[in-house]
């Protein structure tokens, strides 16, 4: 069995945010390997995090961002499990980080089940029409392709987080469930309004 030093554990801690037990089990089942323990917690928060999802989400916040100019503004509301969390600064200024990133990004939708079938199928028709003189057997795999990055700039949890530095590139859907997991409770982006002067 691998000896794992308490430096080891808390150097995973601190990089993962994952519980002490959690990160020693972790580089046990890894042999001491560190970034393959970074990868089994990842896997497990994934795991937990779809398991919260079936949890209801009563309790959250209600966040606003107006930028600097005063001609855009988003409220935004995040959803979770109990008021504890609600009130939790993380929590808090999850939503607040959101507020700002639709302010910037500019979403159409939360998710993807959100967008209109009908709105779908626009898309698909312009995008075979910009592909009808490629040949034949790749028309599909372009509009689909060309389908999926728009579903990729107007729907939110598919958006990466427009502070690409902060957040390392992530899309947002990754760090709600980062959140989510970090928590232990569900968190759902439940709807946002965004307003912009002249708009």
């Amino acid at each position: 069995m691998t000896t794992i030093s308490a430096a080891d554990v808390k150097a995973l801690r601190e990089r993962t945010q994952a519980g002490m037990m959690d990160c020693k089990q972790a580089l046990q089942e890894a042999g001491g390997d560190f970034e393959k323990a970074v990868e089994i917690l990842r896997v497990k928060g994934q795991a937990s995090a779809a398991k919260l999802g079936q949890r209801e989400a009563s309790e959250g916040t209600v966040q606003t961002y107006i930028h600097a100019t005063g001609k855009v503004g988003v409220l935004v509301e995040v959803d979770c499990s109990t008021d504890f969390v609600a009130k939790n600064p993380e929590f808090v200024a999850f939503a607040r980080d959101i507020a700002l990133h639709i302010a910037a990004a500019r979403p159409l939708y939360v998710a993807e089940d959100e967008v209109p079938e009908e709105t779908r199928e626009a898309e698909r028709k312009i995008y075979a029409e910009q592909a009808s003189d490629k040949p034949e057997q790749v028309r599909d795999k372009i509009v689909e392709g060309k389908l999926r990055k728009w579903l990729e700039e107007v729907v939110l949890l598919n958006q990466p987080h427009v502070n690409a530095d902060k957040h390392e590139g992530k899309a947002i859907e990754q760090l709600r469930a980062e959140l989510a997991a970090k928590m232990g409770e569900n968190v759902v982006i439940r709807r946002f309004a965004r307003f912009e002067v002249g708009n």
